[in-house]
């Protein structure tokens, strides 16, 4: 009797990350005639190629179609060959529907890395549309969590910078948090698939990179293995943490922020009587949910003392708010221009 060839570790981890997040996925849309689809993000590096190659393995039997959106930024010579290939390694494995889309990324406001992430989630997004699709299924690894976790960290913005990238958010799922680069690489070679070599990942000019080529190894090295691992679970903690205090904020919303004629007005003695990470998460959800400003620390830290440091100051200006303290309550106003001109 023949036996089956052990499954190579890489290859069986790669597939069972993808069949935990596609069991733990509720949202399958309401035709029960169809089988729901997921849509991989295929670039055809090492990490959207095992992401393809276990969905495609993992999809058929646990109830899904999987197709892919192949992304052309057309930021390198040769994308459009670039794109042709990874299209041709998807239909080879099986996925349909395969579709490549060329997005045009401008937006220098936003930095060549933002830019571009902007037009590939637009159009990843516009093609679950187009398509039905019940997901859309990335493949950041744990190395690119520990490496946002890093960033994040650098940045000094806070816990939600640190819980890093979500497992899931919308229709976005990404099964490899849990699995390595090195893992995808293996996979890779253990299936005979072979993956593509971003130069952008060896280019030091961006910030993501010189992280991955210079400070992480130097963390490994001085600290001793296991850095990256430490800091993904960093974000597991720090992403549940923020969970729990953003349902703490939403209840406290409910019973402290009203309506006012002339804005949004929050509670004096409300916000007082809440330690200082509830309060502060209130003023930037209120910043934010009702005028669309991101408030620094420093921008937060200005508002609250209108509360555990009032004595009789003036109005506090922040990027399209105006805050002031009258009758016990804060009163956030939209602000258009410079105050100066008010």
């Amino acid at each position: 009797m023949n036996q089956r060839p052990p499954l190579p570790p890489a290859v069986a981890m790669t597939r069972v990350a993808v069949r935990r997040a596609l069991l733990g996925f509720e949202g399958r849309g309401s035709d029960a005639t169809e089988l729901p689809l997921a849509l991989v993000a295929l670039s055809g590096g090492a990490d959207s190629l095992a992401l393809a190659a276990a969905a495609a393995f993992v999809g058929s039997r646990e109830g899904w179609r999987i197709g892919t959106v192949i992304v052309d930024h057309g930021l390198q010579p040769g994308s459009a060959e670039v794109a042709e290939r990874a299209a041709a390694q998807a239909t080879q494995l099986g996925l349909d529907p395969v579709t490549v889309v060329r997005v045009s990324v401008d937006a220098p406001e936003l930095g060549p890395e933002a830019a571009a992430r902007e037009a590939r989630y637009s159009a990843l997004e516009e093609q679950a549309a187009h398509s039905g699709a019940s997901l859309i299924l990335t493949a950041h690894t744990r190395d690119d969590q520990a490496e946002q976790v890093l960033l994040g960290i650098a940045r000094g913005s806070g816990s939600r910078s640190l819980a890093g990238i979500p497992p899931q958010r919308g229709l976005i799922l990404r099964p490899f948090l849990g699995v390595t680069r090195a893992d995808t690489v293996a996979a890779c070679e253990a299936q005979s698939l072979e993956p593509w070599l971003d130069p952008h990942n060896e280019d030091t000019a961006y910030a993501r990179v010189r992280v991955r080529r210079r400070v992480l190894p130097v963390l490994e090295a001085e600290l001793g293995p296991g850095v990256a691992a430490a800091l993904a679970r960093t974000a597991e903690q720090a992403r549940e943490d923020a969970a729990a205090f953003d349902e703490m904020v939403d209840e406290q919303i409910e019973d402290i922020v009203e309506h006012a004629e002339a804005g949004i007005a929050v509670s004096t003695a409300a916000l007082s009587a809440n330690p200082a990470a509830l309060r502060h998460r209130i003023i930037r959800r209120v910043a934010e949910a009702e005028f669309g400003s991101e408030l620094s620390r420093e921008h937060t830290l200005a508002i609250a003392a209108l509360v555990t440091d009032w004595h009789g100051q003036g109005a506090i200006y922040v990027p399209g708010v105006r805050v002031t303290r009258s009758a016990g309550k804060l009163l956030f106003v939209r602000q258009v221009g410079s105050p100066r001109a008010t």
